[in-house]
């Protein structure tokens, strides 16, 4: 027995194919998208981990900050000792 679809069952099991595969496609599409996103968050975050990791390294000598520090107050009381001393011979120039 054969059975036959009039032309609105017909148009309607066509439609509903066609929605079918468009509904494919489109979830297809967006788990590419994510798929895509999630690799580039992985690589980002391996991106901050570097980052991380170099401001480790580059904060294990904070000791010497505090001596840094000294010295260069040193430098900069040197320079003002400096400083007052040209001003006041070249103070006490007249031209």
């Amino acid at each position: 027995m054969v059975l036959y679809l009039t032309d609105t069952q017909e148009s309607l099991w066509w439609g509903a194919v066609v929605a079918g595969f468009v509904v494919v496609l489109a979830v297809a599409a967006l788990l590419t998208i994510l798929v895509v996103e999630v690799r580039t968050i992985g690589r980002r975050v391996t991106g901050v981990k570097a980052t991380l990791l170099a401001a480790e390294q580059n904060t294990d000598d904070t000791a010497l900050i505090a001596r840094t520090a000294a010295g260069v107050d040193a430098v900069l009381a040197e320079g003002l000792e400096h400083h007052l001393f040209l001003g006041r011979v070249l103070g006490k120039v007249r031209m």
